[in-house]
């Protein structure tokens, strides 16, 4: 199957927006193929044709909200202040405030595991990439990159899980503010 193929393209697209759909209502274990295909008006066996699980789908699904907060972490400032979170980490805890639902149930004790690991790796990725290319915090010179990025991304996924469980969640401004805290430590 050629991933560039229109209607293969268009037929990933139907898939993934009905287990979106359907993830919005109702736990991912609860979730079936069948109920996939219903949604999307595919053939059962063309879901098995693209995705092997619902974690696959979902995974694919979620692929842009794991790069919104890959993207987002990798653009802060470094320099901006303690007490004023930047744009785009603001952005990034707004955005996922207004499908809170969806994510929550994706981070949540129900949700994907698979996600929530692929979320971690992507944004170790980046950060390891942001860090490599000199955007790195100071102080932490004697620790190895690949660690410090896999620590602020266990951070980053902790608390977005922490912040959507909770009810009712926090402010999408007053948890971008405080992450900020929590990652710039004791500097000022």
């Amino acid at each position: 199957m050629n991933p560039d193929d229109p209607r293969v393209r268009r037929t990933r697209a139907r898939l993934k927006v009905a287990v979106l759909d359907l993830a919005a209502s109702k736990d991912l274990g609860a979730i079936t193929m069948s109920e996939v295909a219903q949604r999307a008006e595919v053939n059962r066996a063309t879901v098995y044709q693209h995705y092997p699980d619902i974690d696959a789908i979902v995974t694919d699904a979620m692929h842009d909200t794991v790069a919104d907060v890959a993207r987002a972490a990798a653009l802060c400032p470094l320099d901006a202040p303690r007490d004023t979170a930047p744009e785009p980490l603001t952005d990034l805890f707004t955005g996922l405030a207004a499908h809170s639902r969806l994510h929550r149930r994706m981070l949540g004790a129900s949700g994907s595991a698979l996600f929530a690991t692929r979320m971690r790796e992507r944004l170790t990725e980046e950060l390891a990439r942001s860090f490599r290319a000199g955007r790195r915090p100071i102080g932490f010179g004697d620790v190895p990159v690949d660690l410090h990025a896999a620590y602020l991304a266990g951070a980053l996924i902790g608390v977005i899980a922490h912040w959507l469980t909770t009810d009712p969640p926090a402010p999408a401004d007053e948890i971008a503010l405080a992450f900020w805290r929590l990652f710039l430590g004791g500097q000022s």
